[in-house]
């Protein structure tokens, strides 16, 4: 039982310290990427590939994005990781969808990418393409934020309150965020059916 309240504690402090104003810088950007017509792409790795698929849904049926996330596709992604290697297929897959700069990357991750330590150096190499090519980058990212938070045009942090528990809770919040992203009412354009069945 104990384990059960310190973790719900911590879920409380990560709640208690996220900060709304970087939340909202990022809607702000969201919205302005959809009334310039560009495309948003999610991307992430591991949990964090799970919840951009889950979140291009959101964004596609309850905002209108036209969304994607390169990790969907299966066969695409395996055959650029065999054929040319895992550091490039973000930013690969992205030149195949020809990024441009009314576009935007969403980044869903941990560290946010960190060349020097090879942790998610496909992130990186994707923020490097999109920074080429002027779209924005976005992202809902873990710990310190690593290259994605240094990078970005607007990023959440979800604060690090248990060094034990960074990945837990990361992934979490990044559910948490962008679920309050596609219910803001600058974004919102579609009602969810439960919150419209009588």
């Amino acid at each position: 039982m104990k384990f059960a309240q310190d973790y719900l504690a911590e879920t409380q402090k990560v709640v208690a310290q996220l900060d709304a104003a970087a939340i909202e810088k990022v809607v702000d950007e969201l919205a302005a990427v959809r009334e310039r017509g560009g495309r948003l792409f999610l991307l992430g790795v591991g949990g964090s590939a799970a919840n951009a698929s889950h979140a291009v849904n959101d964004f596609r049926k309850i905002c209108g994005f036209e969304a994607y996330a390169p990790t969907d596709n299966v066969s695409e992604l395996t055959a650029r990781t065999n054929d040319e290697g895992w550091a490039t297929v973000f930013a690969e897959w992205l030149k195949g969808s020809r990024l441009q700069a009314k576009d935007a990357l969403l980044i869903f991750s941990v560290g946010g990418g960190n060349l020097e330590k090879n942790v998610s150096p496909n992130l990186v190499t994707a923020i490097q393409l999109a920074r080429q090519s002027g779209a924005s980058v976005l992202g809902i990212v873990g710990r310190d934020g690593g290259y994605t938070a240094k990078e970005a045009t607007a990023c959440v942090i979800v604060p690090t309150v248990n060094p034990e528990h960074v990945t837990p809770h990361a992934e979490a919040f990044q559910a948490v965020i962008w679920h309050l992203f596609v219910s803001h009412p600058k974004l919102k354009v579609n009602r969810t059916k439960w919150e419209s069945t009588k």
